[in-house]
């Protein structure tokens, strides 16, 4: 007996959309977002310092960035990472809530501070914004899921053309044969 695919993939089609509908909305909106983060302000531009190789130690960025109140800095365990742009002559210092502080890594002086509002949108678009294991369960299985409707949706979609062919081949051979 043959199986006919089409009608249990058309309802596993319906089902699934509606199950990962906001997830993967979500997923979508913020990954659009993410594409132009560059253009739409969601991260500090870099600002250029004072020279092409680094003087300033550690520690000096380190107090530098402590004169920032909005970064909430006190110690190096409130700086989730820094970057160090030698072209730039930054060091781009990362707060764990968010804010950025770029320091002169010739002068200390403080050139730019700003939110990294795409901190938020990343952890929108892998789901642990929601709650930390929304992105093992509930974006993971979504995902899985879209792979398996887009799969399935190229055999719907092929499907057709393939039973149109098939039949047209038969035709010819019952021509060819008949002759």
């Amino acid at each position: 007996m043959k199986i006919k695919w089409s009608q249990p993939l058309r309802k596993f089609h319906f089902w699934g959309s509606v199950a990962i509908f906001f997830p993967v909305l979500a997923l979508i909106v913020s990954g659009l977002i993410l594409q132009v983060k560059g253009e739409g302000g969601w991260v500090p531009p870099t600002v250029s310092g004072q020279g092409t190789s680094p003087t300033a130690t550690f520690s000096d960025i380190l107090e530098a960035a402590r004169q920032v109140p909005e970064a909430e800095i006190k110690e190096w365990g409130d700086i989730d990472r820094l970057q160090i742009r030698p072209d730039k002559g930054v060091t781009k210092v990362r707060a764990e809530n968010g804010w950025e502080v770029q320091v002169d890594h010739v002068t200390t002086d403080i050139l730019h501070v700003g939110y990294r509002w795409v901190n938020v949108v990343e952890e929108i678009h892998d789901g642990s914004w929601f709650h930390d294991n929304a992105k093992l369960w509930v974006f993971l299985p979504s995902s899985v899921i879209l792979l398996i409707l887009w799969t399935s949706g190229i055999y719907l979609i092929v499907l057709p053309y393939w039973t149109k062919g098939q039949r047209s081949r038969a035709k010819a051979v019952k021509i060819e044969a008949a002759t």
